[in-house]
């Protein structure tokens, strides 16, 4: 069965398209098509889009795009049903010249991921080019001495076909004085020559028309041809000869102007100007050969004139004449094969394409960043390129093929750390001297937030004077959120609580941009000494981050409560209380107590008694206790003195300002049978005043009681211990250690927020004020104080001290310290204390 030549071809890519399939499933890692030049438009290539695992109806939503570096648009991707065709014309010779091998490269790209693939369409040669010759006439000089078998060099034909279609043979017109002589060079070009057969002989045929053809091997077969115009030439039978036909030389590219290649030498076996010979150039070298050559016509040297770029041309063939000056002259000929060695001249390429930025700080290891391609004209190790990255980078290459790189995440980036990146890509040959280039990439992190908003301490502490006017400002909080733009803009809000029977939101607010804090209303220390609460700080962020910060506010008391009165100076008693004292009372004694309370703390509750005014010569009759209020007589009463006396005293806090009340007491001097009378006739308060004195009397009896017992068994004990003998060490004096008190009194104050005391029968107070009675003064005691001091002396000072001691340490806390209602028990425990003590001693 006969196939046409379509046929044939159709047949062929069937089967390499096999081919090619099973290779890549072989796991090459590569899609490789084959398709001939010159193919129609819309000619299949390949289903690149199935070949790839890739579905078609993903191609356009991941952005499937095919890139050809350099190729232009000669190949497009249908992206309906994913089949890569011939989109225009593509002529091989134009794209890779004489190549043996000759593909198109092609990088598929597809988005969300990002993924690449390498294609390689190889692009096979058809015989479209027929022979060529350089010229179409083509004129030679034969002398007629020239014997039989001598070889005049042509210039062969040129195929711009590849491979079978670019092998040619030559046929020679029918002659029977010429035949044609091919053969095969070192570099595997063919080297075509007319043979002389016979002797010629100018006069029978002084000119020859031959006719040289040449046809390539492809099918069908093309043909070119030239017309030789062979004249003989008379006299000088010795034409110059070289030594060899074919000389090789190699020599380094970019070697200076003025540089030796070769020295030639002709010899003619002719003599005198027969034998003189001039080197030159053959008519047929080619422009660039002269361009880049010179021949000294004398020497037969031949130099550098231009500069040898190996990445522009690597090889040169020179024909060079020797030609002699006889009449007429003879010429031989040689050809010169120059081939220039490559130097490490050309620095690395580097290009970078789809770049993905900026880069999210949470991005996944190995996200694709950039992709990178490098190239080097230089060949052999001179071109091997090898990349690196700058070090201490999150980044890294990936080689995806030949001199194809990937830049991707090779760890965690943190924008609070470092917010950009410059990477800088080097590229380095394999040369020696190597040399290498760079291109930097700009890779800017993009911020995720992944900070909340910190403030510089968890805890605050603010003070605030009380009685602040509303809407005032008491503080400004202030938090820092390292991420940026939306992700750091920060706003304030309250962490709502109940603050007692009220909302937080009733106290205090906070305005949201600017975190400043402000009292709505004014605080009060004496209902809140301490209002506690958060601030919440929160980010504009998605999803928002936030974090709290807790305020302590403290409010610090300011002097604005006067004293309050207790006991009969109650409201509604007209701030004046009646007192009867019996005339026959001494001096010293205690006649009534003035009761105050401040609600402020501190120095501003601290209370003063003072006497400020009295009638009837009352000044001289009575004092107050600075700090007690215990209203005691100076002296005894005498008959003079008025049975009426009016009392001021002025209770003063220790505020700034100093804030005061005053208690007007009425003193009526009574015989000591009036006294019960005068009691039975007070008003209600008054007579509750006295019942009370009266159970203080009672419990001072039974106190002072006690007090004497303990005395007594001390008298006692000590009169029994000091008359037995003493023993030889002796009983000595021993220092007693005394509690002193000044005149004006002691007094300390606690900053223990939850201990309370009373003053009087007043409410409890915050702080606690204790003072010390009016102690005597402390004795004296000499430095050389006799040591054998009698017996009855030392208990005569032992017994005052003792009692005296006793009744004051016991009777102060119960009268002071110890309410009313509980006095009874501390009595009780009182007794026991010193009947313990008693059997003890």
């Amino acid at each position: 069965m006969d196939f046409t030549t379509e046929e044939m071809l159709g047949r062929r890519c069937l089967l390499l398209s096999l081919l090619l399939l099973v290779t890549w499933e072989s796991g090459s890692g590569q899609l490789h098509y084959s398709v001939p030049e010159e193919a129609k438009h819309g000619t299949f290539v390949g289903r690149i889009a199935q070949d790839l695992g890739l579905e078609l109806a993903e191609l356009v939503p991941r952005l499937f795009r095919v890139a050809s570096k350099g190729r232009g648009d000669l190949l497009e991707v249908n992206l309906q049903n994913g089949i890569l065709f011939v989109n225009s014309r593509i002529d091989r010779e134009a794209l890779c010249g004489r190549s043996a091998e000759c593909s198109i490269h092609l990088e598929v790209i597809v988005d969300r991921p990002l993924q690449v693939f390498h294609v390689e369409v190889e692009v096979r040669d058809i015989n479209d080019h027929p022979p060529l010759f350089r010229v179409k006439e083509q004129t030679m000089l034969i002398y007629e001495s020239r014997l039989p078998d001598s070889l005049f060099p042509l210039e062969g034909a040129s195929d711009a076909d590849a491979g079978l279609n670019s092998i040619l043979t030559y046929k020679l017109s029918s002659s029977e004085y010429f035949g044609l002589e091919v053969k095969t060079n070192s570099d595997g070009n063919k080297q075509i020559g007319l043979l002389l057969r016979k002797s010629l002989d100018r006069e029978d045929a002084p000119e020859h028309n031959l006719l040289l053809m040449a046809t390539d091997g492809g099918k069908p077969e093309l043909t070119g041809s030239v017309q030789l115009l062979v004249t003989v030439l008379d006299v000088n039978d010795n034409a110059p000869s070289f030594q060899q036909s074919e000389y090789e030389v190699r020599i380094l590219e970019n070697s200076d102007n003025g540089t030796t290649v070769i020295r030639l030498n002709a010899s003619d076996r002719d003599e005198g100007t027969n034998a003189a010979i001039s080197y030159s150039f053959n008519s047929l070298v080619p422009s660039l050969v002269l361009d880049q050559f010179s021949i000294d016509a004398n020497t037969g040297e031949i130099v550098i004139r231009g500069n040898l770029d190996f990445e522009q041309a690597n090889f040169y063939k020179i024909r060079v004449d020797a030609t002699d000056k006889g009449h007429p002259p003879m010429a031989g000929h040689c050809t010169v094969l120059v081939k220039v060695l490559d130097e490490n001249d050309n620095t690395p390429q580097i290009a970078l394409t789809s770049l993905s930025l900026p880069v999210l700080e949470d991005a996944a290891l190995g996200t694709v960043i950039a992709l990178i391609s490098v190239s080097d004209l230089d060949s052999g190790a001179n071109g091997q390129v090898t990349c690196f990255l700058t070090p201490h980078v999150p980044f890294k290459l990936v080689s995806t093929f030949k001199n194809y790189y990937s830049l991707v995440l090779d760890s965690a980036l943190d924008r609070e750390t470092k917010a950009d990146y410059k990477v800088v890509v080097t590229a380095r040959d394999g040369g020696s001297p190597s040399l290498w280039a760079s291109a930097s990439v700009s890779v800017e992190v993009a911020d995720v937030n992944d900070n909340a908003p910190a403030f510089a301490q968890p805890e605050y502490t603010v003070f605030v004077k009380e009685n602040n006017p509303p809407g005032a400002h008491i503080f400004t909080v202030s938090a820092v959120d390292a991420d940026a733009q939306e992700n750091a803009l920060v706003s304030y809000s309250l962490v709502e609580r109940r603050v007692g029977e009220r909302a937080l939101s009733s106290y205090v607010s906070v305005h949201a941009e600017s975190g400043k804090v402000y009292a709505l209303q004014p605080l009060d220390h004496e209902e809140l000494e301490l209002l506690q609460f958060q601030v919440s700080a929160r980010d504009a962020g998605v999803p928002a981050l936030g974090s709290n910060v807790t305020l302590q506010v403290f409010v610090l008391d300011v002097n604005d409560n006067i004293p309050a009165l207790l006991g009969p100076w109650t409201p509604g008693s007209g701030g004046v209380v009646n007192e009867l004292v019996s005339r026959s009372l001494g001096a010293g004694q205690v006649v009534t107590k003035v009761r105050a309370v401040d609600a402020d703390s501190g120095y501003n509750a601290w209370l003063s008694y003072e006497l400020h005014s009295s009638t009837g010569g009352s000044r001289s009759l009575f004092r107050v206790g600075l700090y007690t209020g215990e209203i005691s007589t100076t002296r005894a009463f005498d008959e003079v003195d008025a049975s009426r006396q009016h009392l001021l005293v002025l209770v003063r806090d220790h505020g700034e300002p100093a804030l005061t009340a005053t208690a007007t007491i009425l003193v009526s001097l009574v015989e000591n049978s009036q006294t019960p009378k005068a009691s039975s006739r007070a008003s209600g308060t008054v007579g509750h005043e006295v019942s009370l004195v009266n159970v203080n009397v009672y419990l001072i009896i039974a106190i002072c009681a006690i007090s004497s017992l303990l005395v007594l068994t001390l008298m006692i004990y000590t009169a029994l211990q000091c008359s037995a003998p003493p023993p030889e060490t002796g009983c000595g004096p021993v220092k007693s250690m005394l509690v002193c008190s000044s005149a004006v009194g002691s007094w300390s104050y606690s900053q223990q927020r939850r201990q309370r005391v009373c003053s009087g029968e007043g409410p409890s107070k915050t702080d606690l004020m204790a003072f010390s009675p009016g102690l005597p003064p402390c004795p004296i005691v000499g430095g050389h104080q006799d040591l054998n001091e009698d017996h009855n002396s030392r208990v005569k000072q032992l017994v005052p001290l003792t009692a005296q001691s006793s009744v004051i340490f016991l009777f102060l806390p119960l009268v002071i310290v110890i309410p009313r209602n509980t006095r009874v028990y501390y009595l009780f425990i009182y007794l026991f204390i010193y009947l313990f003590t008693i059997v003890a001693l």
